[in-house]
């Protein structure tokens, strides 16, 4: 004997999709979601109207039709989906932002460093040019001098 039907629904704010299936299994497959939207209270079963006439009419097929907006997925979000985060989550995530904020300073301080190594390195590296120039310079005219006391 097959199983009785069951209508389930679910909407994303823009669309309301529905399904007409044998199991919770059966309308997430038919929805191709990758997730339990049955789990956090977004999908139900529903028991009548257009979207459930509709969904029986074509069974495992799922009928789209437009939704309320995103005020009314709002107000269908289960009162968990819907509550405010409480002072322990709310002081974690203000600690986790302090940290980032210190984290994103050091990046910065660290790069002014190097920006400074470069330029204090480009600098010795320009007065070592400067310094064998010298010195090349000098050893050619003694070795020039000395070549002509050797005449």
């Amino acid at each position: 004997m097959a199983r009785k039907l069951k209508v389930f629904s679910w909407s994303d704010g823009l669309h309301d999709y529905t399904v007409a299936a044998t199991s919770r299994a059966k309308a997430l497959e038919a929805w191709d979601v990758g997730r339990d939207l049955f789990k956090d209270g977004t999908a139900r079963e529903i028991a009548e109207g257009p979207a459930h006439d509709a969904a029986l009419k074509g069974p495992e097929t799922v009928v789209t039709t437009p939704a309320g907006g995103l005020g009314a997925a709002l107000k269908g979000l289960p009162a968990k989906a819907r509550r405010k985060p409480s002072k322990a989550e709310t002081a974690r995530a203000e600690k986790l932002a302090a940290l980032k904020a210190r984290l994103d300073a050091l990046e910065d301080e660290a790069e002014a460093s190097e920006l400074a190594f470069a330029e204090r390195r480009a600098a010795l590296d320009a007065e070592e040019a400067a310094a064998t120039e010298d010195l090349q310079a000098r050893r050619a005219d003694l070795e020039t001098a000395i070549k002509a006391a050797r005449k």
